[in-house]
């Protein structure tokens, strides 16, 4: 999972650069961090939505208020919409999992990307 979010979350800064290069060093850094740890968290999330069958964990834990606190974070959701995609874009099957399991992990990745658009 790490490198999935490390991979989602490199995706999200190749296109949006400036995320990475504004501000000062040390706070840039947080930021930088901050998503990589947001992005791993979306994906937790996900996996317990496809444990559970149900979206409850990603309404309850990553969509309620993340809006608000993107915006107070000055994080735009949409370099979080766009690792999403990647990630989206990026699974396989058989090399990530069984083509069921895809399909229901790219359904719960389409219902966050949602949310966030």
């Amino acid at each position: 999972m790490d490198k999935v979010t490390k991979e989602a979350g490199d995706a999200c800064f190749s296109k949006y650069p400036y995320l990475k290069q504004a501000g000062e060093a040390g706070e840039n850094q947080t930021k930088v961090d901050k998503c990589y740890r947001d992005l791993g968290h979306y994906l937790r999330l996900i996996n317990y939505c496809l444990v559970v069958g149900g979206t409850g964990p990603l309404d309850e834990w990553g969509i309620a208020g993340a809006r608000e606190v993107y915006r107070t974070l000055g994080l735009p959701t949409s370099a979080y919409v766009e690792a999403l995609t990647f990630t989206r874009d990026r699974a396989c099957s058989p090399r990530d999992m069984s083509p069921q399991a895809l399909n229901e992990f790219k359904s719960y990745l389409d219902y966050a990307i949602n949310a966030l658009s």
